[in-house]
C-alpha cells in the first residue's frame, strides 16, 4: 500500500528504553489504544504481541499506518534493540516512514506534571544515570516538546547539581514512566506534510531504515567487560555480534 493511499493517518509508537516497554496508537495526535510489556526477566518476547494487540484495539489493519515512531534511546541495550528491530521490520514490510524520538523526551512528555524545563534521568547501571534536559510547553491535550538536550552519563550524586546548573524545574525518573509511547503526542512529526501533535513542537523527520540504530547512550556492559579483558577497544564491526 503506497504512503499516499493510506486509509487513515494512524501512527504506531513504541518505546523500550526501560524495563516496561510501551506501545501506543495515535490518530490526529490523540492516543486511541495502548499496551505495556515487561522486557526484563521475561522468558518470551512480549513487545510484538503488545504491538499487535494495540493495533487491533485501535482497529488499524496491517499496513494501514502513516508512520511508526520508535524510542531512540538511551536505555536498555537489549530492549532498545528489540524495539528497533520490530520498528524497522514493520516499516520495511508496510512501506511507511520510521521516526526516532529521544526516549527521555518521550518519558517527560508522558509524565511531567507541569510544563517547563525538566531534568529527565534513567538508570545507566554502574551507579550512573543518563540525563537530558527536556523543555515542555502546555498545549491542548498533550504538552509540547520544544527542547531536548542530552547531557550524557553522570553519577547518581550529580543529579541535584545538574538541576541547579541548568535551572530545571525538577527531576523526572524515566524508570517510573510506564506509558512512554504516549509521549509521542507531544512531538510534531514531519511526515509527508502531515503533523502529529502541535505544529510548533520539536519536529522529527524519518530515518534511513538501512542505517538507523538506537542511541544507546554508552557502551554495553558486555563490551566494557570485553575491552577490560583484552586491553583494547572492540572493533566496530564486532559490536553487534557481542551484544545480546
Amino acid at each position: 500500500m503506497s504512503r499516499s493511499n493510506r486509509p487513515d493517518d494512524a501512527i504506531l509508537a513504541l518505546d523500550a528504553s526501560t524495563a516496561a516497554a510501551s506501545v501506543a496508537v495515535l490518530r490526529a495526535g490523540v492516543v486511541v489504544a495502548e499496551r505495556t510489556a515487561a522486557m526484563r526477566g521475561a522468558d518470551e518476547e512480549r513487545l510484538m504481541p503488545a504491538v499487535a494487540a494495540a493495533l487491533d484495539d485501535a482497529g488499524v489493519p496491517a499496513g494501514a499506518l502513516a508512520a511508526i515512531v520508535c524510542g531512540g534511546g538511551p536505555g536498555s541495550f537489549t530492549s532498545l534493540r528489540i524495539a528497533g528491530a520490530i520498528a524497522k521490520g514493520l516499516a520495511t514490510v508496510w512501506d511507511c516512514a520510521l521516526v526516532a524520538a529521544p526516549s527521555l523526551a518521550l518519558a517527560a512528555a508522558s509524565t511531567a506534571p507541569h510544563d517547563g524545563r525538566w531534568l529527565v534521568t534513567l538508570d545507566a547501571m554502574r551507579g550512573e544515570r543518563y540525563a537530558a534536559l527536556v523543555t515542555l510547553e502546555a498545549s491542548g491535550h498533550a504538552p509540547r516538546v520544544v527542547g531536548y538536550d542530552f547531557l550524557g552519563v553522570h553519577g547518581g550524586d550529580a543529579v541535584d547539581g545538574l538541576v541547579a546548573t541548568h535551572h530545571a524545574r525538577g527531576v523526572l525518573d524515566a524508570n517510573a514512566a510506564t506509558a512512554t509511547a504516549r509521549g509521542v503526542a507531544g512531538f510534531a512529526l514531519a511526515l509527508d506534510e502531515r503533523r502529529v501533535g502541535d505544529a510548533a513542537a520539536l519536529a522529527l523527520a524519518p530515518v534511513d531504515l538501512a542505517l538507523w540504530e538506537p542511541d544507546y547512550g554508552r557502551k554495553a556492559e558486555a563490551q566494557v567487560k570485553w575491552e577490560a579483558q583484552h586491553g583494547r577497544a572492540l572493533p566496530a564491526d564486532a559490536v553487534g555480534a557481542l551484544l545480546p
